[in-house]
């Protein structure tokens, strides 16, 4: 009678090295699966480009100052990008960077831009200055854009008039 149970428990019963096998088998494909599932989410995630607002005052002294009135997250002033683009057809385009070692900070000079909260970012608050004969922009029409080159987006984009 010992045999028979004895015999009984063994058919039954599934070696130690094969049930570590099928564990280790069972473990590498869930790990895979979840690897697969979630390799597409992450690859395909867009960067999605910055959006704010701006005001434009011209002062009596001579220049331009534009304003971030709203901006819905800060930037890397060295990827902010302002143009003016004339809309005449006599006059060059001219591209300013934000963070331009002759442009950020300085005070005093034709083209600047001040960080007001000197986080060295982009946010509500900060602004460019313009010489605005130095620029042309006392003469002719303007199209202002400022483009964010990290996300290859306009930021917002308004006409400065004569």
């Amino acid at each position: 009678m010992r045999s028979l149970r004895h015999s009984a428990i063994d058919d039954e019963a599934v070696s130690p090295v094969i049930a570590t096998v099928l564990l280790l088998a069972i473990t590498v494909l869930l790990t895979s699966m979840v690897f697969v599932m979630f390799q597409g989410a992450l690859g395909s995630a867009e960067k999605i480009g910055p959006r704010g607002g701006i005001s434009v005052s011209e002062l009596s002294n001579g220049y331009h100052i534009i304003t971030f009135t709203s901006l819905d997250k800060p930037l890397d002033p060295v990827a902010v990008k302002l143009s003016l683009v004339p809309m005449d057809d006599n006059k060059t385009t001219l591209t300013v960077m934000a963070g331009d070692a002759d442009v950020y900070g300085t005070v005093g000079s034709k083209t600047s831009f001040i960080d007001a909260d000197a986080g060295y970012t982009v946010t509500q608050g900060d602004y460019f200055v313009l010489e605005s004969e130095y620029h042309g922009l006392d003469d002719g029409n303007w199209r202002v854009i400022l483009y964010y080159v990290n996300t290859n987006s306009v930021i917002t984009s308004f006409t400065i008039t004569d």
